[in-house]
């Protein structure tokens, strides 16, 4: 019979977090794959467990997975662990994932903290949609054309960052994006933890005075673009035309230019001028 593969979500700081659930699978697995072993180790005294542990992270990937699969394929059961949150987000979890999913082994969830969703709820901003971007390149180039690709998303935007990077990345934000609201959570849970709400431009400010030393992993969470106005489709004068339109088939000059307004993206109040007076040019 095949072994399952568990995803553990483990604590982002406070060891309080950890589940009774994601405590009960570590003591049943027969092996603990992480991503740093020394890490997990202290998570399993804390529990006062002795398991096997296997690495698995970014650069052993393909021949760690590979060693895995075959443990569960011959009946074993694994517990898959990130230093910190859920596996398989930021983390090559997901292509272990992927191989027991072509292997025809079930993947079962242990969920547990997430540092970008405890962010995103601390950070005061609109949480309906949001997208995660995980890690910015430490390249500049690479960087700054991932934040002009997202010139114009319009939902929150979640990132994660190191402290060594954050003042250049925030400078980066800035030139990328103009004016946004901007959370900075750090050490999410830990003993020091802190949410600074501000705008980016202070966010820079404050980087560029001698005293500010960042400290510990930041989770940055920036309000969307506003919405994108209408396209003009219509020139100024087509647009005065069809408000006297809908002016002459009963609406009122205000309300027909607002309608016109929404509709082609020019301003009501211009709108109303020219069709007041008509003098469209």
């Amino acid at each position: 019979m095949n072994g399952k593969l568990y995803l553990v979500g483990t604590p982002i700081g406070n060891l309080g977090d950890l589940t009774p659930r994601a405590a009960g699978t570590l003591a049943e697995a027969d092996f603990v794959a992480a991503e740093d072993t020394r890490v997990t180790l202290r998570l399993l005294n804390h529990l006062g467990l002795k398991k096997p542990l296997v690495s698995y992270h970014e650069h052993n990937k393909e021949s760690a997975g590979r060693a895995i699969v075959s443990r569960l394929l011959a009946g074993e059961s694994c517990a898959l662990c990130t230093d910190a949150g859920m596996p398989c987000i930021s983390d090559p979890g997901q292509e272990l994932v992927s191989l027991c999913a072509q292997s025809g082994l079930e993947v079962i969830a242990i969920p547990g903290p997430s540092a970008l969703v405890t962010a995103l709820a601390l950070s005061g901003t609109p949480g309906g949609r949001f997208t995660f971007e995980g890690f910015l390149s430490v390249k500049r180039g690479s960087r700054q054309k991932h934040l002009d690709a997202l010139k114009t998303e319009e939902r929150t935007m979640i990132f994660y960052e190191a402290p060594h990077k954050l003042p250049a990345t925030l400078e980066d934000m800035l030139a990328a994006f103009g004016e946004r609201k901007i959370a900075l959570c750090r050490e999410l849970t830990k003993l020091h933890e802190e949410t600074i709400r501000t705008t980016l431009s202070q966010a820079v400010a404050d980087c560029r005075e001698s005293s500010f030393k960042p400290r510990g992993e930041y989770v940055l969470v920036i309000e969307g673009a506003p919405p994108a106005l209408p396209e003009q489709s219509l020139s100024e004068e087509e647009a005065v035309v069809m408000v006297k339109q809908l002016q002459a088939s009963g609406l009122s000059l205000s309300q027909a230019a607002k309608d016109v307004g929404v509709l082609t993206g020019h301003k009501k109040a211009r709108l109303y001028k020219l069709a007041l007076s008509g003098d469209v040019r």
